[in-house]
């Protein structure tokens, strides 16, 4: 077995501050039932936090970040797995407390991992990643919340982000007349492919102004972003309808009134891909894998690649210019 691989390394010293490619040893990982070949990776709104000083992300020093992974099992004391198996790891303590995917080798608790579904290959599996587990996850809850393709628009706003790419994608295979929001005129061909139905900006979604109540336009939406943006959209959604929030790029406040929710009942579900249980977790990984699984799956990729380019690559989606995935093959 190699005696030593290649990871992304942050470390914090007082003052000092470093992301850079270094080489460990197997001895340097820490505790898991389960040693991982790591092949693919994916970039993340945390890992983009947690490669700089202020991120409030990584809660130790050193860390290998990358909060999603997948690969073949090396050896593995869960009988679960075996080696050969080919495998997904992603959230929990990955990348934050736990050694991550940027890596070549993890060794992950076999709690947190789950055998790559049929209908996958393990690329894809991080194509999709957090950002596309979340999506999911979101449509799944607005389903179930009685959302179906007959009640009208559903919107997505954050719509050229990972997890605002991959709801496009899911709801327009499902049937739903899909609205993105978005700040980048320069992305509407991008987001046709993928299966919007008509694009607004985001200043139609949120002009600056906070309304108790405005017109009823969507019948549902997911929402990565937060704050005040989504204050505006649950004033703006139709009776009976939800929102799926999952994210705080727009802040973690929402200054809203109670009136959107016992006037027109609208529902605001909250969505955790970190925690989310695993019986819930295989079941939306299974629909990534058929029905959730995007008809052109490779055009969620910006770019792919290596760990030598992380540290330029990671601070991209702090910045707004991100679309869709950046894959890391190891």
């Amino acid at each position: 077995m190699t005696k030593s691989f290649d990871a992304l390394v942050i470390n914090k010293k007082e003052e000092d501050f470093s992301v850079t490619v270094k080489k460990l040893n197997l001895e340097d990982l820490p505790d898991g039932e389960v040693l991982i070949r790591v092949h693919y990776s994916g970039v993340n709104y945390k890992d983009s936090l947690a490669s700089i000083p202020d991120g409030n992300i990584v809660q130790s020093h050193p860390m290998v970040p990358g909060i999603d992974l997948a690969g073949v099992v090396v050896s593995s004391s869960d009988s679960r797995f075996k080696e050969g198996d080919e495998v997904i790891a992603t959230s929990y303590e990955i990348g934050v407390s736990h050694f991550g995917g940027y890596s070549q080798y993890a060794r992950i608790p076999g709690k947190w991992i789950i055998p790559l579904p049929e209908g996958l290959n393990l690329k894809e599996s991080m194509i999709i990643g957090t950002a596309g587990f979340t999506a999911a996850l979101s449509v799944q809850r607005l389903i179930e919340n009685n959302l179906t393709p007959e009640k009208g628009k559903v919107l997505v706003t954050g719509a050229t982000g990972g997890v605002g790419s991959f709801a496009i994608s899911i709801l327009s295979k499902l049937g739903y007349e899909v609205e993105a929001s978005t700040g980048k005129a320069t992305e509407y061909d991008y987001l046709k492919h993928l299966g919007a139905n008509s694009i607004v900006s985001r200043e139609e979604v949120y002009n600056g102004k906070l309304k108790t109540l405005g017109k009823e336009k969507w019948a549902g939406a997911v929402d990565p972003i937060g704050g005040e943006a989504l204050a505006s959209l649950l004033s703006q959604i139709q009776y009976g309808g939800s929102v799926a929030a999952s994210g705080l790029a727009a802040g973690n406040k929402i200054p809203t009134t109670v009136f959107p929710f016992i006037l027109r009942g609208v529902n605001l579900l909250g969505i955790d891909s970190v925690y989310c249980p695993m019986e819930t977790r295989m079941k939306i990984w299974q629909r990534l894998a058929t029905d959730f699984k995007p008809k052109d799956i490779e055009a969620l990729v910006q770019q792919e690649i290596g760990l030598e380019k992380l540290p330029d690559v990671l601070p991209t989606l702090l910045k707004g210019t991100a679309r869709g995935r950046t894959i890391v093959k190891l």
